[in-house]
C-alpha cells in the first residue's frame, strides 16, 4: 500500500532567493518523473540488495534493504556486491545477526573500511530483536529514531524501498544530479545547499513508485550523471538539466561569434534564460568562482575545500614466536579508529623522533605493555607502509622480532592479546592496513634470510642486440660501406 504525501508545494525553500534553483511547474515535475523511472527500468544494473527487496516478508524486506545501504556508505557498488553476497548468507536475518559476536561481525567486515558501520549494524540488530520483538521500525521517522548508525538518508531510502513509503532521499550521487538540473552551485556542504536538495528530492519523489524513483537518482548519478566524464548525450533528464542549457548556449554563442554573426536573437530565443536574477544568492556559484566553460556541466556541484589530513607515524612491532610460528595480536579499543579490530603490538611515535629515539621508544613501549626484554640488536628494522586514511596519512614503521616459547611464558598477555598462525591471522578481524603491513613483513624476512643463507639474487637474463658481442653477426665498420666492389 501506498503511503501518500501532502500535495506539491510549488514554493521555493527559505533559503533561495531566485527560481532558477527549483521546478516550477508541475508539468515539469511529472514529465521528470516518467522520463526517469522510463530509463530506470530499461538500464538498472542487476543487484543481489535489489532482488531481496522483493521479498514478501516486509521484515525481511527492510532488513536486507538496511544491509545494503549501510555498505554502500563511502564504498563503491563493485566492492560491496561479494561482501552483500557473503553477509547474506551467514546472516539472513536481523535474527541471526543479533545472536553472532562482534569478532565474527568485525571479521566478516573486515577489508571493507569504516567499521563502526558494520558494529552499528549488529547493535541495531539487537535492538530489533530485544526491544522491538523482531519488527524493523515501519517508518522513515521511526528508523531514523530508534536504529543506531541510520540517519536521513538511509531511513528514507529503506522506507522507500522496502515499505513504499513517498519520501524523498539525497546522497552524494542525488545531490550531483540536482546541482546539475537546477544549477546549483553553492558549497554543497552549506545548510543552504543542503536545505535545497531535500526540498527538491520531496519535490520530485514519485508517489507511485518512491523506492524506485529514488534508486533512480542514484543509479543516474552512478552511471551516466558522473563526477568526471558525465555522459549528458545518454541522460534521460537531459532536457530539463539547466547545467546542459548553459553548456549548449555557450558553445552557441561561441559558434556565433566565429562566424560573425551580428545578432543572436534566435539563439536565446531558442534556449531560455537561466541567469540568477537575485544577488547573493546563496545557491549560485560564488562570485570569486565563476563558470569555467572548460568544465561544462562539472561546474556543478562545487564542494568546500577539504582539510589537510593528519599526519601520523606508527611504530608496528612483529612478535613471532618461532617455535609455534605465531605471531602476538592485540585488540584496539572499542571506541574511535579502527574500533574493535586486532593488529600487531603498536605505539604512536613523535614526528620529531631520530632513529635511536624510535628504537627506545619501541623498547620501552614492548617492556611497559607486554614485559618484553630483550637487546637491541634482536629488533630488525623491516621497513615503512604509507596508509591513507579518509582523514589520516598514517605511516607504519615495521620493525621485527622473534622470542622462544619460554620468553612467551613470561610475557604479560590477557584477554586483549593472541597469539596466532598465518592463517589465523588473514582470517581475523584485522585491517587492511594491518594486512598490507604483514605483506611487508614477509617481502622484508624473505629478502633478510636470502642475504643470511648467502644467497644471490637471479640474474635477469639479458637480451641480445645488435651490439652485443656474443651475436654470431658482427657489426660492420663504418669503412666497410665506402669500399669498391671487386671485380
Amino acid at each position: 500500500m501506498v503511503k501518500k504525501i501532502p500535495p506539491i508545494k510549488e514554493t521555493a525553500p527559505a533559503s533561495v532567493t531566485c527560481w532558477t534553483h527549483v521546478f516550477e511547474k508541475k508539468e515539469e515535475i511529472a514529465n521528470v518523473r516518467h522520463d526517469l523511472l522510463t530509463w530506470y527500468d530499461k538500464n538498472k544494473r542487476d543487484l543481489p540488495w535489489r532482488q531481496n527487496a522483493k521479498c514478501e516478508d516486509i521484515n525481511q524486506r527492510a532488513y536486507a534493504v538496511w544491509v545494503s545501504e549501510i555498505m554502500l556508505q563511502q564504498t563503491q557498488v563493485a566492492t560491496v556486491v561479494d561482501y552483500y553476497n557473503c553477509w547474506m548468507k551467514k546472516w539472513p536475518t536481523a535474527e541471526s545477526l543479533a545472536k553472532a559476536t562482534l569478532e565474527e561481525v568485525n571479521e566478516m567486515w573486515s577489508g571493507l573500511g569504516y567499521y563502526s558501520r558494520g558494529r552499528r549494524l549488529h547493535e541495531g540488530a539487537q535492538k530489533v530483536v530485544n526491544e522491538m520483538n523482531g519488527n524493523m521500525p515501519g517508518c522513515a521517522a521511526r528508523l531514523l529514531k530508534h536504529l543506531p548508525g541510520v540517519g536521513r538518508y538511509t531511513a528514507g531510502a529503506i522506507a522507500s524501498i522496502a515499505y513504499n513509503e513517498v519520501t524523498g532521499l539525497v546522497d552524494g550521487n542525488v545531490a550531483r544530479v540536482f546541482s546539475r538540473l537546477r544549477m546549483i552551485g553553492g558549497d554543497s556542504t552549506s545548510q543552504a545547499v543542503t536545505d535545497a536538495f531535500w526540498s527538491l528530492a520531496g519535490t520530485l519523489v514519485d508517489s507511485e513508485r518512491p523506492g524506485d524513483f529514488n534508486q533512480a537518482l542514484m543509479e543516474l548519478g552512478a552511471t551516466v550523471c558522473t563526477p568526471k566524464v558525465p555522459t549528458c548525450s545518454k541522460c534521460p533528464l537531459r532536457s530539463y538539466c539547466r547545467a546542459y542549457t548553459q553548456v549548449e548556449k555557450h558553445k552557441q554563442n561561441a559558434s556565433a561569434r566565429l562566424i560573425k554573426v551580428t545578432t543572436t536573437t534566435d539563439i536565446e530565443d531558442n534556449l531560455p534564460d537561466i541567469e540568477c536574477a537575485a544577488d547573493g544568492c546563496s545557491l549560485c556559484l560564488p562570485a570569486n568562482e565563476p563558470w569555467d566553460s572548460s568544465q561544462g556541466v562539472m561546474n556543478y556541484p562545487r564542494k568546500a575545500k577539504k582539510k589537510p589530513p593528519r599526519i601520523e607515524r606508527t611504530a608496528v612491532c612483529i612478535i613471532e614466536n618461532v617455535n609455534k610460528k605465531q605471531f602476538l595480536i592485540v585488540q584496539r579499543p572499542e571506541t574511535g579508529l579502527l574500533a574493535g579490530l586486532w593488529e600487531f603490538p603498536s605505539t604512536l611515535l613523535d614526528e620529531n623522533f631520530r632513529e635511536e629515539q624510535r628504537m627506545a621508544h619501541v623498547s620501552t613501549f614492548l617492556k611497559t605493555h607486554f614485559g618484553l626484554h630483550f637487546k637491541s640488536s634482536k629488533l630488525k628494522h623491516i621497513g615503512e607502509v604509507l596508509h591513507i586514511f579518509s582523514h589520516i596519512h598514517q605511516t607504519y614503521v615495521i620493525d621485527y622480532i622473534q622470542v622462544n616459547s619460554a620468553e612467551v611464558g613470561k610475557l604479560q598477555c590477557d584477554q586483549s592479546t593472541r597469539w596466532v598462525d598465518k592463517t589465523q591471522l588473514l582470517e581475523s578481524a584485522i585491517s587492511t592496513a594491518m594486512k598490507k603491513v604483514f605483506k611487508t613483513y614477509e617481502a622484508g624476512v624473505h629478502i633478510s634470510t636470502a642475504k643470511t643463507n648467502g644467497s644471490k639474487p637471479i640474474p635477469r637474463k639479458r637480451k641480445a642486440s645488435g651490439h652485443d658481442r656474443t651475436d654470431k653477426k658482427k657489426q660492420l665498420a663504418l669503412e666497410t660501406f665506402f669500399k669498391p666492389a671487386l671485380k
